[in-house]
């Protein structure tokens, strides 16, 4: 069987790398065609396109580089047309990806979705499209079947693959001599894996450090930025910073200041109490303000329907309030107590399911 797989950002080449190796094994003939990153290249996908030139956030980052994006549409368009695969997979992205599922529908491509696009958060009405456009959607969070249900439509909860990604994890020895050991606990900054974010969010981040000298500060940096990013902080001299090694850091870390996004999740499921952040452009934060239907931010909270770790959103994302918040979570007091627990609650939620080997039994069966 033909496959044709497509990721628009750095989780979505994490999680289409396992999916490639699940289908693979499901499927020991399959050729794999992709757009994403590196691991699905390394995983036995074709690459066609990297994510890096596909990773625009925020509604003003958008609309600048609307005619990139519609270029790569078109590309994206007639490359499928050529390769005619028996599967497309799409996996979330949703601005470029709800695009290629109407037009694969439209060629009676067979169209999958793994990771539903967070349609629950704002306009909500594209459960409508779909519904009409997607044969077969893979949800990795357990209120979305919930949500799907309101428009008559089934989808199937696979489990969420962080879960089996962080069980599977092991820390190398070198790191635990490097940080595990240290004389100094660590405080692990994760300001997020975009451009944008990291402008917006590390410089306040780093300010914490001269509040907290009694602990190690650490960020986890990516390479699929510019690593002038990181400048200021590797110009300070209490600060270490490391590369693609987010799941190291977290399993030394004894609190943690996230950007929100998949990286509260991930922390929640190493047990690391946390603060998650976020701040964008005032046209992006009013926007969303307006169209963004639920009462969290974080996927931590949205999950387990309860405030469990503080969100510092906009104008809440200032310094004060991080040296309040982490002071609460450094104490063996009630706060850092309450994110336990409900972490406790969030992985009871997502159960024990190995994600992408789920759905790539489920596709491959689907198209036997």
């Amino acid at each position: 069987m033909k496959y044709y797989l497509i990721a628009g950002e750095r989780s979505g080449d994490l999680h289409g790398s396992h999916l490639i190796k699940e289908i693979m094994l499901n499927d020991p003939n399959a050729q794999i065609r992709c757009w994403g990153g590196d691991l699905m290249e390394q995983a036995g996908g074709q690459l066609v396109v990297h994510y890096r030139n596909l990773s625009f956030m925020g509604i003003w980052e958008v609309f600048k580089n609307l005619l990139t994006i519609k270029r790569y549409l078109d590309q994206c368009k007639r490359d499928l047309i050529e390769y005619h695969p028996d599967a497309v997979v799409l996996i979330d992205y949703p601005g470029f990806n709800l695009k290629i599922a109407e037009f694969a529908h439209q060629k009676r491509l067979r169209v999958f979705y793994f990771i539903s696009p967070k349609l629950w958060a704002w306009n909500q009405k594209r459960a409508v499209k779909v519904k009409k456009f997607v044969d077969q959607m893979y949800s990795i969070l357990p209120f979305e079947r919930q949500f799907y249900q309101q428009f008559q439509y089934q989808v199937h909860y696979v489990g969420n693959p962080l879960v089996h990604a962080i069980n599977e994890f092991s820390t190398s020895g070198d790191f635990l001599d490097r940080f595990g050991n240290s004389s100094k606990p660590v405080i692990a900054i994760l300001p997020g894996s975009r451009a944008q974010e990291i402008k917006h969010m590390l410089s306040l981040m780093l300010q914490l450090i001269p509040e907290f000298p009694q602990y190690h500060f650490v960020v986890a940096a990516v390479d699929n930025v510019p690593h002038e990013l990181y400048q200021q902080a590797k110009a300070m001299p209490d600060v270490e910073v490391v590369t693609n090694q987010a799941y190291e850091l977290l399993s030394v870390a004894k609190v943690a200041v996230v950007t929100s996004g998949t990286a509260s999740l991930e922390t929640a499921l190493f047990n690391i109490p946390q603060v998650v952040c976020y701040q964008t452009s005032w046209l992006t934060y009013w926007t969303g303000r307006i169209l963004i239907k639920v009462p969290y931010l974080s996927l931590v909270n949205l999950i387990a329907e309860d405030q469990v770790v503080p969100e510092l959103i906009q104008s809440e994302y200032n310094k004060a309030n991080l040296t309040w918040h982490l002071t609460q979570l450094l104490s063996d007091g009630p706060e850092r107590h309450h994110q336990l627990a409900g972490y406790r609650k969030v992985k009871m939620l997502l159960g024990n399911k190995n994600a992408p080997q789920e759905t790539a039994r489920l596709i491959v069966a689907d198209l036997n």
